[in-house]
């Protein structure tokens, strides 16, 4: 599947398409008037998204909702788009289509949509951050499929989406840690306030262990975090000559360069003899790091 190239698209169709409780009179305005189901489908004419962002479903609350189902009915019809043979690929409501089979029902209200694969991904996104409880870092990935596949800016989706840009941001720097600390996330081990705090630490992995293994609370594992960086201040710091040894005056004068661009501070370690090294970045706060998330997702 790929994204659109050239100018970044707007979220208006992919949320009124989604918006599947709502309809707009003929000048465009929104009404609160119910939509109906385009037709019912037979439950086995239709098939998941295999791209769906979400990769978890919580049994205890499928369990829950084919109840509700069971009892009365889907009252909010699926979207799908048609993809030949009377079969529909499910675009948004993956998680009532489970449970209707769990309830054992036959057929399934829905709403017919022409989406192209990346109209479908961009809706799929929509819905689950609008409607599915994502854990945070489902919620975060989901963000940044939208800005790096569609070209939004965290400002766009703000506005669209009705969040704050201070909580998207947040939430995108989930994806920094390491991996087995985002699963801690996903199997709800320890929460987004948690994550939040082991961002700045130097080994966010042992202390994610120290939180779930004790009980910590976030002000606990914040109060952790700051501690282990005091005492990496109270070590003694490299001479500057080992910091900067085989660090040649271009290399120096382009930490200058790009720390005046990104205002911030700048190092670059270059491994001799290779044709690698790092980039690092110091910010002295957070509205540096969202200006510099701002920068890298344009």
């Amino acid at each position: 599947m790929s994204a659109r190239k050239g100018k970044p698209r707007g979220l208006g169709r992919g949320l009124s398409a989604l918006m599947a409780d709502v309809s707009q009179d003929p000048e465009g305005r929104v009404t609160a008037e119910p939509r109906r189901p385009d037709m019912k489908v037979p439950i086995e004419k239709l098939r998941a998204n295999p791209n769906q962002p979400r990769r978890t479903f919580s049994q205890d609350q499928l369990d829950e909702l084919a109840a509700s189902v069971k009892e009365k009915g889907i009252i909010q019809p699926l979207i799908v788009r048609p993809v030949g043979g009377g079969e529909y690929e499910i675009v948004a409501g993956e998680r009532r289509w489970r449970a209707a089979q769990m309830a054992q029902l036959h057929d399934i209200p829905v709403i017919v949509r022409e989406f192209d694969d990346t109209e479908v991904l961009e809706v799929a996104i929509i819905e689950n951050i609008q409607r599915a409880d994502l854990n945070a870092v489902e919620e975060a990935a989901g963000y940044k499929q939208l800005m790096d596949r569609f070209g939004h800016t965290q400002e766009k989706l703000a506005e669209a989406l009705g969040k704050s840009r201070s909580h998207i941001a947040n939430l995108l720097r989930l994806l920094s840690l390491p991996g087995d600390v985002q699963v801690l996330v996903v199997e709800g081990k320890i929460s987004a306030g948690h994550a939040r705090a082991l961002i700045t630490a130097d080994n966010p992995s042992e202390l994610a262990k120290t939180v779930v293994k004790d009980g910590l609370s976030v002000r606990a594992t914040e109060a952790l975090v700051k501690k282990q960086q005091q005492g990496d201040k109270d070590r003694p710091a490299p001479r500057s000559r080992d910091l900067n040894a085989g660090k040649d005056a271009d290399t120096r004068a382009l930490e200058k360069d790009l720390s005046a661009i990104l205002a911030m501070k700048v190092v670059i370690n270059h491994k001799p003899g290779t044709e690698t090294g790092q980039v690092v970045l110091t910010y002295e706060n957070l509205d540096q790091l969202d200006d510099l998330c701002a920068k890298l997702s344009r």
